[in-house]
């Protein structure tokens, strides 16, 4: 490693940056090569009325969610349906929650999310419900429409749409 004339950043032979030794790994960015810190979410965790009609359906069948998210996540690698249906059979067993908290971590490194308020894992252990309404709310406050899956919304995005801004009460 070699010093750099900015500062703490050493630079590897190849010219790229990396972390500063002493730098903890929960503030490295693992796209950029350095050390950057995690922005927020952009809802809390218990913000699941933000939302009522996906906290209805999240309580009552979670694969739903679950299978919006991971198609989002995987860029349409894997249907909505698929993988909705392999998170209903692991809820059957009671190990949804790990196979959700990898999706969780996906979309923190996608998005370069913090891991808040604690590890991925025990957030989906101990609020399953509540953490993935608030990665529906994220996915959804960055311009996904959840209920048209990862095609559409390329083709939406490709043909310069976004999605409908939220509006307030109509008024005269």
């Amino acid at each position: 490693m070699y010093s750099s004339a900015h500062g703490n950043a050493k630079y590897a032979p190849t010219g790229f940056p990396t972390a500063p030794m002493n730098m903890p790994p929960s503030h490295v960015s693992h796209f950029r090569g350095i050390a950057s810190a995690a922005t927020t979410w952009s809802t809390g965790l218990c913000h699941c009325c933000d939302d009522p009609a996906n906290c209805f359906i999240t309580c009552f069948c979670p694969c739903v969610t679950f299978g919006q998210l991971a198609e989002i996540v995987n860029k349409g690698s894997i249907s909505c349906a698929a993988s909705g249906g392999v998170y209903g059979l692991l809820a059957l067993t009671g190990f949804s929650c790990l196979y959700s908290c990898v999706y969780r971590s996906r979309l923190r490194g996608q998005y370069d999310l913090e891991e808040a308020p604690c590890a991925d894992c025990l957030v989906h252990f101990c609020c399953e419900t509540c953490s993935l309404c608030q990665e529906y709310r994220e996915l959804k406050n960055r311009g996904f429409d959840m209920g048209i899956g990862w095609q559409a919304n390329v083709d939406r995005q490709s043909r310069g749409i976004t999605a409908a801004p939220v509006v307030g009460p109509m008024t005269r």
